[in-house]
């Protein structure tokens, strides 16, 4: 006996003016963009800190180069990120060292704790346009709070710009010669600081020279130049000259060719010995004309066209008891004749003793397993400095050549906007609580959203004792119930594991770091937020 079945039950009528949407599709697009950033948020952020893990970064092709580092803008560049969303934190981090030059773990972290719990909002039934439009004013609040804690600065108090220098180097591979390199990155960028614009530093004027052999402690400041090349001794040219009349060329010391490439078929011995002969004759004719103009130092830019010199137009320079040094990058042409105070001769006509630099020794001196040209007593020098950077292998000088910049960036932040502010997590806790109470005053979904993300904010000191081997939970309880109490300063000294006055400690950092942190994580994470789809484009 077969049972009917039930007939089904009639769908309700639709009411008048509703229609249903189906937002799975933008949530998975959303969950899946968060999910991606907080991934590479969370792969540098055991890298954060003083006491954060290095990365061995390997390539992947027959080059087979390896990088120990624990600079967050230097891993996020060399990972091989697919993800679009992903790729925005890696650009986050490079924009973060663009601006400031340090803090780029720490914005990349930031932003994936905002992600987090963002994506608990959105979960809740919050909407992304709240939660973005709540960031944005959290941000503009923040970077007041940041501005309330702050302590203006002199460039003349060369102790704080030393020591905001030695936080940022303090986390680095190469620590423990902090004391060392702090001072050596302040001394560098003043003295290229220049007084008709005294708020503008450019890093440019600072050139860093690696060198294999000795270590990190051998690295100086050299008040002149230098260059990672030899003399040219293929005709035994002088390598030692005092009172040196140095002259920058752009054009070769060689017999010139045709334009165009051809060949030239001699078939008579008379007609060869009449080519070299002209050779001969045009080389010595140069030579002639740069004597004659007092120059006894030559530096000659590299040719991609033909050789810029020859062996016999080397003979013919070292009879003439001029030093050469060839193969000068183009690169460094600008740098160059800015130290020196002189002009580049780009032609054998415009030669005059008035386009020379002075300097009172120029010498070829053994640097570890090699040799360098260094130019000292430089008449009138430009504001340019040279840091001879040494290690013991390639890994530890590209790292400490990595360290250095980051000091000079700190130092150049706080040129172009004197204000320090405490380390140690100190701020990230005084912000979370000034915008937690701030949350308390607003109504309705913005009070929430502000909360939220305002907790946000405690990952960077959680991270800080996280890495530092100490109890997380223990350690920002204890430093919200400080700042609570008024100690705007308190921070988290890793090295005795408890909380103290961080300016005490010495751990300070530019206002310019933090404030562009905040600033870019939140923007980061409101341009995540917004996007509701992927649309590929073949």
């Amino acid at each position: 006996m077969v049972v009917p079945s039930a007939p089904a039950p009639a769908a309700a009528p639709a009411r008048k003016g509703e229609t249903y949407t189906d937002t799975k599709r933008r949530d998975d697009v959303r969950g899946a963009n968060i999910a991606a950033a907080r991934a590479v948020a969370d792969a540098v952020r055991t890298s954060l800190g003083p006491r954060g893990m290095d990365k061995m970064i390997a390539s992947g092709d027959q080059a087979h180069e390896v990088i120990i580092t624990n600079d967050g803008a230097t891993i996020l560049s060399r990972m091989s990120l697919l993800q679009p969303a992903a790729r925005m934190l890696a650009e986050l981090s490079r924009s973060q060292d663009a601006t400031a030059g340090d803090g780029t773990t720490t914005v990349v972290v930031l932003a994936g704790s905002l992600l987090r719990r963002a994506q608990s909002l959105l979960s809740a039934g919050a909407h992304p346009t709240a939660a973005a439009d709540a960031l944005h004013r959290l941000a503009t609040r923040a970077v007041e709070v940041l501005h309330g804690m702050a302590i203006p600065i002199e460039l003349s108090d060369r102790d704080s710009l030393v020591k905001s220098a030695s936080t940022a180097l303090n986390s680095k591979v190469v620590s423990q010669y902090s004391s060392l390199l702090s001072p050596l990155a302040v001394d560098a960028a003043l003295s290229v600081v220049d007084p008709a614009h005294p708020d503008l530093l450019d890093l440019r004027d600072i050139r860093i020279v690696k060198k294999l052999g000795g270590t990190v402690d051998d690295t100086e400041l050299v008040r002149g130049l230098i260059f990672d090349k030899k003399v040219s001794h293929a005709a035994g040219g002088p390598t030692r000259v005092e009172n040196a009349k140095i002259a920058v060329i752009q054009f070769q010391v060689s017999p010139p060719k045709t334009d165009i490439e051809q060949s030239v078929i001699v078939s008579d011995y008379a007609q060869m010995d009449r080519i070299l002969r002209e050779e001969r004759n045009y080389i010595l004719g140069m030579v002639k004309k740069i004597k004659a103009a007092g120059c006894n130092v030559l530096l000659i830019q590299k040719s991609i066209l033909r050789d810029a010199v020859t062996d016999l137009s080397l003979h013919y320079l070292a009879k003439a008891k001029i030093l050469v040094v060839k193969d000068v990058e183009r690169d460094e042409i600008e740098f160059v004749t800015k130290t020196l105070n002189c002009l580049p001769i780009a032609n054998i006509e415009h030669f005059r003793a008035d386009k020379l630099g002075h300097a009172d020794l120029v010498e070829e001196v053994s640097v570890g397993e090699g040799k360098v040209v260094k130019i000292t007593g430089i008449t009138d020098m430009g504001r340019t400095a040279t840091i001879l950077v040494r290690g013991s292998n390639q890994l530890v000088i590209d790292e400490a050549d990595r360290s250095l910049h980051d000091a000079l960036c700190v130092i150049r932040c706080l040129v172009n906007k004197r204000f320090m502010i405490a380390g140690g997590g100190a701020p990230e806790i005084e912000m979370s609580m000034q915008l937690a109470a701030w949350a308390k005053e607003l109504q309705g979904m913005e009070s929430y959203c502000i909360k939220e993300f305002a907790d946000a904010l405690e990952v960077i000191p959680y991270t800080l004792a996280e890495n530092a081997g100490l109890n997380p939970i223990v350690i920002v309880t204890e430093l919200r119930n400080r700042h609570a109490r008024g100690e705007k300063n308190a921070g988290i000294n890793v090295r005795k594991g408890q909380i103290t006055n961080i300016l005490e400690e010495n751990v300070v950092q530019p206002l310019l770091v933090s404030t562009s942190a905040i600033t870019l994580a939140c923007e980061c994470v409101r341009m995540i937020l917004k996007i509701d789809d992927i649309v590929t484009v073949r």
